[in-house]
């Protein structure tokens, strides 16, 4: 039986898994293969890189850095997640695994308007197709931007984008903004336009990424989906641990959920979708389920 077994191989999750090795723990990553980090061309705001670094490699870098210490990697999707007499049973397609606690960093997905896959990654590429104004605002500053949305979320988001260029598109994702008159009125006295949907036919050309909606053909240094996220929690669910309206995982300050023995990190739990936020995160999940073991069982060399 494993002491933790964790479950999401992004960036909160081998941060946790660097620490846990590091206490001595034995800790198994089962990694999906599809952490949102990989997508990243490249991030500038990572404390340490200041050419920047893409996810790619930190995940890399991290993964190399969680098995120096011992941590056992395996590529899978867990698909059922119970509770024992003694700790948590993981059900992978080849195999099953036991362990005294379980940490779930399982993260989320976004939501991506009707666009080609091999498209879509081209522009993620190039930088034409952004998902993170927190993450990379700072790169789009003074030029042209468009988000793409409905409702208050993608009014919040354009007004945070004004905040880097005065050239900002609230387009509607498949019809009018969503928004009522006080909201337009807002982002018509800070000087965000908008336009009527559907946003489609999203096509790249060498200087930018055109969409077309009701008002034509418009181009864009880059355009921002803000159509929300699916939230990878199913596996707390079943087990019955507290989530959130939204469907994250409720923790208290020291990453615990309802259930214990299980512990979540990262941009699963409600809070800033930032990879520093969710290796803080993931430290601090790690230290607490190591203290949590030690209390049950001393931890002796």
């Amino acid at each position: 039986m494993l002491d933790c077994l964790i479950i999401g191989g992004g960036p909160a999750g081998l941060t946790a898994a660097i620490y846990a090795a590091r206490f001595h723990l034995s800790v198994q990553v089962v990694d999906a293969g599809d952490s949102r980090a990989a997508q990243i061309p490249l991030t500038r705001n990572h404390a340490g890189f200041p050419e920047g670094i893409s996810g790619v490699a930190l995940l890399e870098r991290m993964r190399e850095q969680a098995a120096l210490y011992g941590t056992t990697l395996v590529l899978g999707r867990v698909t059922d997640l119970r509770r024992g007499q003694e700790g948590f049973l993981a059900t992978l397609a080849d195999r099953e695994i036991l362990a005294r606690t379980v940490l779930l960093a399982t993260g989320v997905t976004n939501r991506r308007p009707l666009i080609d896959e091999a498209l879509h990654a081209e522009a993620m590429r190039q930088g034409r197709l952004r998902y993170c104004p927190v993450c990379d605002g700072f790169e789009v500053t003074d030029k042209v931007v468009a988000v793409v949305g409905r409702g208050p979320r993608a009014a919040r988001e354009a007004e945070f984008l004004r905040s880097y260029t005065a050239d900002v598109s609230l387009i509607g994702l498949t019809g009018e903004d969503g928004l009522d008159d006080a909201a337009r009125a807002r982002l018509d006295a800070i000087g965000v336009k908008r336009f009527a949907g559907p946003a489609r036919d999203f096509h790249l050309e060498s200087d930018g990424l055109v969409v077309t909606c009701t008002a034509g053909r418009l181009r864009f240094d880059a355009v921002y989906p803000s159509l929300g996220s699916d939230i990878h929690s199913n596996l707390a669910r079943a087990l019955g641990a507290a989530v959130t309206e939204d469907g994250c995982i409720k923790v208290d300050a020291h990453q615990r959920t309802s259930i214990p023995g299980l512990y979540a990190a990262g941009d699963v739990v409600l809070g800033l979708d930032q990879i520093s936020h969710a290796m803080g995160e993931a430290g601090v999940a790690a230290t607490t389920l190591r203290n949590d073991l030690a209390a049950l069982t001393p931890l002796l060399r």
